[in-house]
């Protein structure tokens, strides 16, 4: 229902339709660029496992495409997240050499 004036048709209302479904992607660059993108699979949820599998390939990502960067140090930027500050997730980080 909606307020109208005195004769006057209230507007038409169009059918809602169903949206596409999300599209999720985590992508890691540097300056030099892209180093992976990763499109969460449908019907997935992110969560601090698969986000700790995604520093993994990050890490390998960097390995291959920039080579002794690892060594010299890699500055690693996230948010406050839940699946960035999960147990697992600050692990990996560690594990992978990003974090301290």
């Amino acid at each position: 229902m909606q307020w109208t004036k005195k004769g006057e048709r209230p507007p038409k209302k169009f059918k809602v339709q169903k949206s596409a479904s999300k599209l999720i992607a985590t992508i890691f660059w540097d300056s030099e660029g892209v180093l992976l993108i990763d499109y969460l699979p449908k019907e997935s949820t992110m969560n601090g496992q698969y986000y700790a599998n995604l520093l993994a390939q990050a890490r390998e990502a960097v390995v291959q495409k920039r080579r002794g960067k690892l060594s010299r140090g890699v500055l690693f930027l996230q948010d406050n997240a839940s699946v960035h500050t999960a147990r697992v997730s600050r692990q990996a980080l560690k594990d992978t050499g990003f974090g301290n």
